[in-house]
């Protein structure tokens, strides 16, 4: 009986330490990013040649060190927060609207429309992402919005896949019935009986396709492919500090810090709310 009653109270602190992390790690980078134009003015453009490869914590105005152009590391991974974490959520934001709608419609309507919006995703879903992006990229260029609209086109996909199976759960449910024999119109089924519905899978999948899509953008800039070299990413600066990683580490190590924290922090909020919106582990805690 003491380990019965022992183990959910284990599992309950357990996903409340998971929760207070997440939010502390994501959370704490998004504040800093969102207020990075009072804390650095200068958008850690600021060069010093007298100060460059100067080590991390051996001088108080450059906390984490410089890189080779005596720039404020501090500063450079704040700002470049910005870019990263813009990228992530529109693209998150843009493929979830295209996304939901295609699943909307292919679960419902079913027929004609299903066959077509589902074998076009299928066939989306055999191209190597990394081969489309480079292709892509390299006709259009490089630059922020590029690099969104890639991503939005890239992910609705999932979305669209993940909808389609709940609406399909859903449409030949009792309340759903009940509403169509009183003559309650398609639209107004789909989007305020069923959609409120799907929204836990939803908001679960964006949470941790935020977290990938900053991973992707780095990755890109890291290839030359993504934001514009000019322009202070996390991915970018680890791609202009991979030629120091001997003599200067920091130039790459602090910026790989930025992401590996608020990537882990956002997968550990997608996981606490995966656990919070399930019934099941609403029944288990």
């Amino acid at each position: 009986m003491a380990l019965a009653q022992a183990a959910p109270a284990s599992r309950r602190w357990f996903r409340s330490f998971e929760l207070v992390l997440g939010v502390v790690l994501a959370g704490g980078m998004t504040l800093a990013v969102l207020f990075s134009g009072l804390l650095f003015p200068d958008g850690g453009e600021s060069m010093d040649l007298m100060a460059r490869l100067l080590p991390p914590f051996q001088n108080p105005a450059h906390i984490l060190g410089t890189d080779p152009l005596g720039r404020d590391v501090l500063a450079r991974v704040v700002v470049g927060g910005r870019i990263s974490l813009t990228v992530g959520v529109l693209s998150v934001l843009g493929a979830v609207v295209l996304g939901t709608l295609v699943g909307l419609v292919a679960g419902y309507y079913r027929g004609v429309a299903e066959i077509v919006l589902m074998r076009f995703a299928d066939i989306q879903l055999a191209l190597p992402f990394i081969l489309i992006a480079i292709m892509f990229l390299a006709i259009l260029g490089t630059g922020v919005d590029k690099v969104i609209f890639f991503m939005i086109i890239a992910q609705w996909v999932q979305y669209a896949r993940l909808v389609r199976g709940s609406v399909l759960a859903l449409r030949d449910r009792e309340f759903i019935l009940s509403a169509r024999a009183i003559g309650v119109g398609n639209g107004r089924i789909i989007f305020q009986h069923i959609l409120p519905n799907v929204l836990g899978p939803i908001v679960i999948l964006m949470t941790l396709n935020v977290a990938n899509n900053i991973l992707l953008e780095s990755s890109l800039t890291f290839l030359g492919l993504g934001v514009d070299p000019l322009i202070p990413s996390w991915g970018g600066m680890l791609a202009d500090g991979r030629t120091y990683l001997q003599s200067a580490w920091w130039v790459s190590v602090f910026p790989g810090l930025a992401i590996m924290f608020t990537v882990l922090g956002l997968n550990l909020l997608g996981d606490w709310l995966r656990d919070y919106l399930d019934p099941t582990g609403q029944t288990s805690r």
